[in-house]
């Protein structure tokens, strides 16, 4: 279920932007075969974006190239870093599956290491949650985002991704809310864009930051969340038990992480 959600929005994505779309798949078992899996022209058929029984051919004539990958090894991390070391991504789109408060993607030794060789936007998709794409149809459904900002690391580039996702996924107007867990005087300015046609609200609430950030999550019955982190190392100070961890231990949506480093088309 999670890795078809997962699946399904990278392919919506790449088809929007025009992009390359590779899955890769690591098992520890080398006979693994692709029928396990969702398969592309199967979905886009289903999202009648390509007649039924279409021929390969008809997948590039939307735009898009894509590589489906089995690496064969009995270390995931070690498959998925050397994967993206020689064939780097500008966005990353990750299943996870919580479990006792933890994300198992991000309990050592798997989660941790991809996130400090990756240092590029990752989108994960929580088991359970039904993201903002429709697995039926392809539709999308993303009308809130919510963006806790501090004063480190920087919230404008969390702000400037909203604003490209929202220019180049063609959506309906829909609202950001710029959350700050502390007092109003201390939220940091950020430049706010003019011609999104969404409502841009800032709030700013007490208490422990995980737990507001969630707490608003549902209250707006945010569809995404768009967190910046300071880059790798930055990422998994975070994710050791502080706000970043139990925010995707907990969300009841879309996390997208933003490493500052990256840079995203």
């Amino acid at each position: 279920m999670a890795s078809e959600v997962a699946f399904a929005h990278a392919l919506k994505i790449a088809l929007v932007a025009r992009a390359k779309f590779t899955v890769l798949h690591v098992k520890a078992n080398p006979g693994a075969e692709w029928q396990d899996f969702p398969g592309v022209r199967d979905t886009l058929e289903r999202w009648e974006l390509i007649p039924k029984g279409s021929p390969k051919s008809a997948v590039g004539q939307l735009g898009i190239k894509v590589e489906k990958i089995i690496a064969s090894s009995k270390n995931p991390v070690k498959a998925c870093l050397g994967f993206l070391e020689k064939h780097p991504a500008d966005l990353i789109v990750l299943a996870v599956r919580q479990h006792d408060g933890h994300m198992r993607w991000l309990d050592k030794p798997v989660g941790k290491p991809i996130a400090r060789g990756a240092a590029r936007m990752t989108l994960f998709l929580p088991h359970g949650v039904r993201g903002f794409v429709s697995r039926q149809d392809g539709s999308i459904s993303l009308r809130n985002i919510l963006i806790p900002v501090t004063r480190k690391p920087r919230p404008q580039p969390s702000v400037e991704a909203a604003v490209r996702l929202i220019r180049n996924l063609k959506l309906p107007p829909g609202r950001v809310t710029l959350l700050h867990v502390g007092p109003a005087a201390e939220m940091p300015a950020v430049k706010l864009p003019e011609d999104t046609h969404w409502i841009w609200s800032s709030i700013a609430k007490g208490g422990e930051p995980p737990e507001t950030i969630l707490q608003t999550a549902r209250e707006i019955r945010a569809d995404l969340i768009v967190m910046t982190t300071d880059g790798p190392d930055g990422f998994l100070d975070g994710l050791r038990g502080t706000t970043s961890e139990r925010v995707l231990a907990k969300a009841p949506c879309a996390v997208a992480n933003l490493p500052l480093a990256s840079m995203l088309g």
